[in-house]
């Protein structure tokens, strides 16, 4: 299974992100973007990528221990960002540190229960709403349109585990299913 470990929105806090992106999606070069899958919007905390069937239960043992560990954190959709020329984003503020917390920790249990893992990396916490076609885009006027966004605040109350259908059919447009394969609610044990 294709995996990784994420903080799911509120349906609610979607549906504003939705509507603000109905409206970039109006402005000038936002027509040569890939615009992401609503239904798979998420904060990615930690990529496994192809997981094993047989590390199975030992990682959902040691990610509901990481979700056990954590407390329950506010957060809000916040601004924009970009990556290069290929992504246009949405971050997070509020309870970044404990984002950042249970980030790694999801990371340290996919480790532990033997999945291999890329080379650790400081977490950047976004929610990926498009994606550039050809790299003569310009995000920037994108972004900058997204600056404002504030959106309303939630708790952090679950740490999810996704698997990814990456898409078979070769359609234009086609992208990736997302299915929640377990969830754990945080605890705040200590």
């Amino acid at each position: 299974m294709r995996l990784f470990a994420a903080v799911l929105p509120p349906p609610a806090q979607l549906a504003e992100l939705a509507r603000e992106v109905d409206r970039l999606a109006h402005l000038p070069g936002a027509g040569r973007l890939r615009w992401t899958s609503r239904p798979g919007w998420h904060f990615t905390l930690a990529f496994m990528g192809e997981v094993d069937d047989a590390l199975l239960p030992d990682l959902h043992a040691r990610i509901a221990r990481a979700a056990h560990r954590t407390a329950p954190f506010p957060l809000r959709l916040h601004g924009g960002g970009h990556f290069g020329r290929a992504v246009l984003w949405t971050g997070a503020a509020g309870g970044l540190d404990q984002l950042r917390l249970l980030a790694d920790r999801a990371e340290a249990a996919a480790r532990r229960a033997g999945v291999p893992m890329d080379e650790h990396r400081a977490y950047h916490p976004h929610l990926t709403v498009a994606r550039s076609r050809a790299q003569d885009v310009d995000l920037r006027p994108l972004v900058a349109a997204l600056a404002p966004f504030e959106g309303s605040r939630w708790e952090v109350a679950e740490l999810a585990l996704v698997r990814s259908h990456l898409p078979a059919g070769g359609r234009p447009g086609e992208q990736p299913r997302y299915e929640t394969v377990a969830a754990w609610a945080l605890g705040g044990a200590g």
